[in-house]
């Protein structure tokens, strides 16, 4: 039943594109650009999508094997959860291995009479500050981005700062699935609520290439619908869908890994979705490193003078 519940949930957080961003939420100060003088800003924005979000791990795996250079990462939800371990400092074989690991009574505590959720959120935040050694959002390795919603008002917030446990429980808090997560009186609920691949907030931060990997369920995915519950979860299925491709419009690159078959809480394909995320991005590859290439190039080309008109002196009268 819980577990039905999480997947109906899960797939019903569509949310408003057009959301504002808060500007000064606990935990989350204002958007500061980032900025290099020698080649453009590099983000990777890992949307949302429970399980399926394994296929971050492979795609982030593929990126550092190209040698792709990674300045920002931005996650929503399963992204938020994957990309604070990225941004700490565990990639590549490292982050694969603890994908494949992680059981779900790590990340999962039942409430035993629940009344808000079903999972209170108190063991994926340890999880999450135990395997970055309780390091805040500033001090990771890489600049990090959590977005999570604001829950009486709706407004998207990006945590940039403080407990990056916290901020990775409040991204993935699924409403009626987690108990909203409480901060400085304020409570959050999933991101993907309103931003559910987060590349406006890359934007906002200064990034000039924008790879953005989206595992979402697609509404052409062949599923049954035979029963009402099917149904429903088609329709948010297709919301969810559409509001995601508003977004990724945004992104230079977008990856979809291959995840058909694949649902949110299959735990048990972590693996053939770790390869699907690393089979998408080897195939971008091409196309993200000619973008990276040419915007290089633009950065490094000398800036041309303004050009000059001559004007005739005025004539003496």
């Amino acid at each position: 039943m819980i577990r039905n519940a999480a997947a109906v949930v899960a797939l019903a957080l569509a949310g408003c594109a057009g959301a504002p961003v808060a500007e000064h939420p606990p935990l989350a100060g204002p958007l500061v650009p980032i900025a290099r003088a020698d080649r453009p800003v590099v983000a990777v924005v890992l949307g949302s999508g429970a399980a399926r979000g394994f296929a971050h791990v492979g795609a982030l795996k593929a990126l550092d094997d190209a040698g792709i250079p990674i300045d920002l990462v931005v996650g929503t939800s399963a992204g938020s959860l994957v990309g604070a371990l990225y941004a700490g400092g565990i990639r590549g074989a490292a982050l694969v291995d603890m994908a494949l690991a992680v059981q779900r009574n790590q990340l999962v505590d039942l409430v035993a009479f629940p009344k808000r959720g079903f999972i209170d959120g108190d063991k994926l935040e340890s999880y999450i500050n135990q395997q970055l050694g309780n390091r805040a959002i500033e001090q990771l390795a890489l600049p990090f981005v959590a977005v999570a919603t604001e829950l009486r008002t709706g407004t998207l917030t990006a945590f940039t700062r403080g407990n990056t446990g916290i901020a990775v429980r409040a991204s993935c808090s699924v409403p009626a699935v987690f108990h909203p997560t409480a901060i400085d009186g304020r409570e959050y609920v999933d991101g993907t609520l309103v931003s559910p691949v987060p590349v406006r907030v890359a934007r906002s931060l200064g990034a000039d290439v924008v790879i953005a990997v989206d595992v979402s369920m697609q509404p052409t995915e062949r599923r049954a619908l035979g029963n009402p519950a099917a149904l429903v979860t088609q329709a948010f299925v297709v919301m969810a869908g559409t509001i995601a491709k508003e977004e990724t419009r945004l992104a230079d690159v977008v990856v979809q890994p291959d995840l058909a078959g694949i649902g949110v809480t299959d735990l048990g394909a972590r693996e053939r979705a770790i390869a699907a995320g690393e089979q998408a991005v080897r195939t971008a590859l091409p196309a993200i490193q000619r973008l990276i290439a040419q915007k290089t190039a633009a950065k490094s080309a000398p800036a041309q003078a303004p050009a000059t008109v001559a004007l005739d002196a005025p004539s003496s009268q």
